[in-house]
């Protein structure tokens, strides 16, 4: 049973015409599936309504074709012929007494129409906010009509397709209604420009519209901005408190949002669990109408607070529900500790930025709900008895025992240390990763409780010591190493590197001190490492020159919304960065680079030089054993496979939907040349 200081957050909550059963509301988020993969989107949006929580709702959804963001899937209600894809999601959402969520979006300046090739219009003559190489024009009152209509449609189909809620999206600079509400990008002069009542005018007529198409038969929410961190140059306190006296009664629910994506959606290396509560404190005092509000939440006593304290009145999240679809539910049933925490590592919505279906590092279920029928709380029974060695306690090995001993298999996990976590336990001791920490924290505890899974800690095995033990199956989940040759992206050979010391990232999380006091970080790896080594080896007093082949530091995390505020941090610090040169090699204290596009050389002197590159897998176990295959059947072994980073070096994510992987597998029948998952394909339009 649950606590009786959480009873406050399962009350419920009247939203205009419907009633949430609690407080928890999964806000509109993107899952890079979209109008692309319907069935999959609606699976995974169903097991959150069977977690518990009581609104579950879509990502944007594009109302018309002049206002699309291909190649970006985000949801689509340009017709009724999209009606059934979106009906199928508010089913299964529904199947569990959850309301379903409508996000109509008509996104202005960020729908450059790739797709459609449709002349794009928004509140004036503007570039898109993308790099395509296209603008939007100013729109006139006949267009403002024809977005109000297209809102009004796009309502009334959502109606059709079954959503209990609908909303009116003006946040995250990322659509028509929020740009002509803020004066970055509204200065047109006429009646929908200028004073704050002219800048929220289509604001309170698209709300009374959406009132009006709804007609009681479905709650209507307004997500808005309510800082964009400009100052006077943006939407700020004084703007919102004035938005409110003008339309705070007018919507059923409020959800409030703080900046852009990148600010609402900070990762932990740079915000805390609940980040925004000095936003948006006191405005729910501004209106009638409950409101919900982000901030990464996972604990259940910050949720409390956020309630007891006025601040919000639901506990809104994308984040937690994605890393733990379940949350409500184990609070409500008393079990809080089972919760699998986000870690705010991002890579949920780098999923929208890479046009591929949403993942986690937390829940490796998460986008496989239909296509490969994984449940984030549930495994298939085993359909055999074996027993499973599993050697490596990283984040491969810790998954991989966990769900077979979900299964029901007796598994034996052996680690050559005397501590669980492999790279997590190593990288969250670097600068803004402790959060990180949660993947061994949650594995660990579950590991406890199952009965038979075993720890066997200081276990280094040989491939004779596993042959003698007598286990059925084999997985080895013993990590990767960084490679220190510089062979990367750039370089596929080993470079020449002498007359400095030359480290890796696993150097100096295992403490190996550089050599003097001039460091030189080459980043080949894209990712957070580099930057996070950095500045490690600043704090440490060193002078770190960080040298990269691309445009930016840690270029890929422009899909984790975070490569902005790392190379500020990394500047801050003091670091220098040098972009766009490809490391040569290094002699006599001084590493050799060159640039990417012309070859120019040049130098930097250093006392060592750091290698953030590529990784290999540390399969040798793995490979003993399969060179040992004729001893197989005297020793009872059926199959030995490498797992997560020892198979093939990638994120934590992938190393633990990789661990999932083999425990779902194992024992199964799989058809080696087949599509390991189920599609949904695209039916053909009769020939014309």
């Amino acid at each position: 049973m649950r606590e009786p200081r959480y009873d406050v957050l399962f009350e419920p909550v009247q939203l205009g015409p419907v009633t949430a059963r609690n407080r928890f509301f999964q806000v509109p988020h993107c899952n890079g599936m979209g109008h692309h993969h319907p069935t999959a989107h609606a699976y995974m949006r169903g097991v959150k309504a069977e977690g518990g929580w009581a609104v579950v709702c879509t990502e944007e959804v594009e109302i018309h074709p002049t206002s699309e963001v291909s190649p970006y899937i985000e949801g689509r209600l340009w017709d009724d012929a999209d009606i059934p894809a979106l009906a199928r999601m508010t089913e299964k959402i529904h199947e569990h007494g959850a309301l379903a969520g409508f996000e109509p979006v008509h996104n202005g300046i960020h729908g450059a129409n790739m797709y459609t090739r449709e002349t794009g219009m928004a509140v004036g003559h503007l570039p898109v906010s993308t790099y395509d190489p296209v603008q939007v024009r100013r729109m006139d009152r006949d267009d403002i009509a024809a977005v109000r209509r297209w809102h009004r449609a796009a309502v009334r189909r959502a109606l059709q397709a079954g959503f209990d809620v609908v909303y009116v999206y003006a946040a995250h600079g990322l659509n028509s209604f929020g740009q002509f509400l803020s004066r970055r990008y509204n200065t047109r002069t006429d009646g929908y420009g200028g004073s704050l009542e002219n800048r929220a005018r289509l604001l309170r007529e698209v709300l009374e519209d959406t009132l009006e198409e709804v007609d009681g038969g479905a709650a209507v929410a307004c997500r808005i901005t309510v800082d964009e961190l400009l100052g006077p140059d943006g939407i700020d306190r004084v703007d919102i408190e004035g938005v409110f006296g003008l339309v705070g009664e007018l919507p059923d629910v409020w959800d409030f949002v703080v900046g852009e994506w990148e600010n609402d959606s900070s990762t932990s290396r740079f915000a805390p669990e609940a980040p925004h509560e000095q936003h948006v404190r006191g405005l729910k005092a501004l209106t009638s109408k409950p409101v919900v509000g982000v901030g990464r939440f996972t604990s259940p006593d910050t949720m409390v607070r956020m309630v007891r304290d006025g601040v919000l009145d639901m506990i809104g999240a994308a984040r937690p529900s994605i890393a733990d679809p379940f949350l409500p539910k184990k609070i409500e049933e008393g079990r809080p500790e089972d919760i699998r925490e986000c870690i705010g590592c991002n890579i949920c919505v780098s999923g929208d930025g890479t046009i591929t279906p949403i993942r986690c590092t937390q829940n490796p279920a998460m986008g496989e709900e239909w296509r490969r029928g994984w449940h984030p709380e549930r495994m298939r029974p085993k359909t055999a008895d074996a027993t499973v060695l599993v050697v490596g306690a990283g984040p491969a090995g810790l998954e991989a025992a966990m769900s077979l001993g979900r299964r029901g298999h007796r598994v034996v996990l052996a680690e050559a240390t005397d501590a669980l976590g492999g790279r997590v336990a190593r990288e969250a001791r670097l600068p803004g990763l402790a959060e990180w920490i949660r993947v061994l924290d949650y594995r660990r505890g579950q590991l406890e409780r199952l009965p038979d899974v075993e720890v066997a800690y200081g276990s280094r095995l040989t491939a004779d010591e596993v042959l003698e033990y007598g286990f059925d199956h084999v997985a080895v989940a013993t990590g990767c190493r960084w490679r220190a040759d510089g062979v990367g992206r750039w370089h596929l050979r080993p470079l020449e590197l002498s007359g400095v010391r030359v480290l890796t990232p696993d150097d100096v999380m295992e403490g190996t001190a550089p050599a003097g006091g001039r460091v030189v970080v080459y980043d080949d790896d894209h990712y957070y490492m580099g930057g996070v080594v950095s500045e490690a080896l600043a704090r440490a007093g060193c002078a770190v020159t960080f040298v990269t082949p691309a445009a930016r530091a840690s270029e890929w995390t422009v899909n984790t919304l975070e490569q902005a505020r790392i190379q500020r941090r990394m500047l801050e610090a003091g670091i220098e960065v040098v972009p766009s040169r490809a490391l040569e090699g290094a002699a006599d204290g001084v590493v050799r680079t060159a640039c990417v596009y012309t070859s120019e050389p040049g130098e930097h002197r250093a006392d060592t030089l750091v290698l953030v590159t590529a990784r290999l897998p540390e399969d040798g176990l793995a490979a003993d054993l399969r060179a040992r295959a004729g001893d197989w059947a005297a020793a009872g072994l059926t199959s030995v496979r490498a797992v997560g980073d020892a198979l093939c070096p990638g994120t934590i994510a992938a190393a633990v939907w990789d661990g999932r992987r083999y425990a779902e597998q194992l024992g199964e029948p799989l058809d080696a040349d087949g599509v390991p998952f189920l599609r949904e394909i695209a039916g053909l339009s009769p020939a014309v």
